[in-house]
């Protein structure tokens, strides 16, 4: 039986068939959350992880490790050493050394052992930093250098996707306008975070610890390249070229590549491999022609 308040005060009992009972979100059980209060919950966690995460990983902040101290520990003591700590280290001064007195132990975190990540790969992770196939190279990304001065080229409002799944980015090498949204998304059931170190753009440093979390950013200037790079596992690594024009290409597993719709005209192209360097030649190209360009990459000798 269930008993209804209208707006008036005014009571009336009801049975099974004649109420529809909808739980809401409950934080005992009982009494479900309004949809405002659980809007504002969701908003005020998101907020906290967010800033939690920021925190983290400023400066390139990894934890490396477990201090333990024995429990017997006064307060006093306790407060001492953790003052101590943030003096010298802390999430903003990552890098600082801190000298830990008494009786404390440090069991180093093996951050490259990540269950989810390991869960997830049968065999060792490929780094995609050579990706060679009968003597193809792909990962190469290819790029008008020279010959569009004084074009201008409006940036898409297509949304380009950086995505961090199986734990390693998806594209490893990959292109972008100036301007050009990008969305960094996490796939993955586990903590990631996005290190960009560009030297002419914003450098950003941010967490995603849940999945399926996404975010836009943007690059003001082109750059060849901006490497990225997550702080909590190792081999995560992707490059990103940022051009003021949309022709641009990455070579694929076969090491093929193609540009389409240039203008005619007489450009310099640059091939950029991660490891291998770069390599550039001067082709024209006339209308509705195809031109084909071959880059000879060769293997650094000496490790």
């Amino acid at each position: 039986m269930f008993t209804v308040t209208n707006e008036v005060g005014r009571q009336s009992e009801h049975g099974l068939d004649d109420i529809i009972h909808v739980k809401a979100l409950s934080t005992d059980g009982l009494v479900g959350l309004s949809p405002i209060r659980q809007m504002r919950l969701a908003l005020e966690l998101n907020s906290a992880v967010r800033d939690a995460s920021i925190a983290l990983f400023r400066n390139s902040a990894r934890p490396s490790g477990i201090l333990k101290v024995p429990s017997g520990r006064n307060p006093q003591a306790m407060e001492m050493m953790k003052l101590a700590w943030q003096a010298k280290h802390g999430s903003e001064r990552a890098g600082g050394i801190a000298v830990m007195t008494g009786d404390v132990d440090f069991t180093p975190i093996a951050m490259n052992a990540d269950p989810t990540c390991a869960s997830l790969h049968t065999t060792p992770v490929d780094t995609g930093k050579y990706l060679v196939n009968g003597g193809k190279l792909g990962n190469v990304f290819v790029y008008v250098k020279t010959g569009l001065e004084g074009k201008s080229f409006p940036a898409p409002t297509e949304k380009k996707v950086l995505d961090q799944q199986g734990c390693q980015y998806h594209p490893h090498v990959m292109g972008i306008q100036v301007g050009q949204p990008l969305s960094i998304k996490n796939s993955d059931a586990t903590l990631h975070n996005i290190h960009a170190m560009p030297k002419s753009n914003q450098e950003f440093n941010q967490g995603q610890p849940i999945q399926n979390m996404e975010f836009d950013k943007t690059f003001d200037k082109a750059e060849v390249m901006v490497p990225v790079k997550c702080d909590v596992h190792p081999w995560m690594n992707a490059y990103m070229g940022v051009l003021e024009h949309p022709y641009y290409a990455v070579s694929g597993e076969d090491g093929t590549f193609s540009i389409d719709k240039l203008p005619p005209g007489t450009y310099t192209l640059e091939a950029w491999h991660e490891q291998l360097g770069t390599a550039t030649q001067q082709v024209t190209v006339a209308a509705n022609q195809t031109v084909d360009v071959t880059f000879d990459f060769q293997p650094k000798t000496g490790g």
